[in-house]
């Protein structure tokens, strides 16, 4: 089996606390219009629309659209739901651009710093570039490249998401490595022959999660956690 080069990164719910990064901000741009609102059930609202507005590019329906056009329309319908039609435009860009804040877990930093000294470490996340870098200043995440699916022109789960991201660094699929929170996603790189990483993350839907609360496979490595990772790996320590 070929030597793993490089760690492939989900991102929203394996690096990021997108759940309580969205809450917080939306609280806090919100607040003022005195609207009764649960903003993690706003949270949830604006991302359970994501997976929808990615199908239809990925079955052609509409040309490839980044993801910050895709948040930006799907908070449209949000705010006829909760009454916030009256969002000024200021505000509007500002909650849109709470996908750019988000923290990270709180091993995320640490985890991807001794990771890297060992690997290529580089997202490969649906966000679009703008938006991975800007999160990445905003929560010390040291990435050695940006990829996904501005990049590649694909969203996961398609094929192309994945192979095109390992032709960009310059290595075959079973020489990088998806590490991601998800059961799918890593099944959906296994199928194009990239090594896999499960990283848990119980709580990315809140407490009451259903989905990913453990492995549901024979996955390469299966982690509890970015620090839990690298000490398989064996990889050093941060001094």
């Amino acid at each position: 089996m070929s030597e793993i080069k490089a760690l492939l990164f989900d991102v929203f719910g394996t690096v990021v606390d997108w759940r309580t990064g969205i809450a917080s901000s939306a609280c806090d741009i919100l607040k003022k219009y005195n609207k009764d609102i649960d903003f993690f059930e706003f949270a949830d609202a604006w991302r359970i629309r994501y997976q929808p507005a990615m199908e239809e590019v990925r079955s052609g329906k509409r040309d490839f659209t980044i993801l910050d056009i895709l948040h930006h329309e799907n908070l449209q319908e949000i705010k006829k739901i909760y009454g916030l039609t009256e969002m000024s435009t200021d505000d509007d860009h500002n909650l849109v651009k709470a996908w750019h804040r988000l923290p990270g877990w709180p091993d995320s930093s640490n985890g991807l710093k001794r990771l890297k000294k060992k690997f290529i470490i580089a997202t490969q996340s649906n966000g679009n570039i703008a938006l991975i870098v800007n999160m990445a200043k905003n929560s010390d995440l040291p990435w050695d490249m940006v990829l996904g699916a501005e990049v590649v022109k694909h969203y996961k789960p398609k094929p192309e998401a994945y192979t095109v991201a390992c032709q960009m660094l310059g290595l075959k699929p079973n020489q990088c490595m998806m590490v991601a929170a998800h059961n799918n996603d890593l099944e959906a790189a296994r199928l194009q022959g990239m090594r896999t990483a499960f990283v848990k993350r119980e709580t990315e839907h809140g407490v009451n999660q259903s989905s990913d609360l453990k492995s549901e496979s024979n996955w390469d490595y299966i982690s509890n956690n970015f620090i839990d990772l690298a000490d398989q790996l064996n990889c050093p320590k941060v001094t």
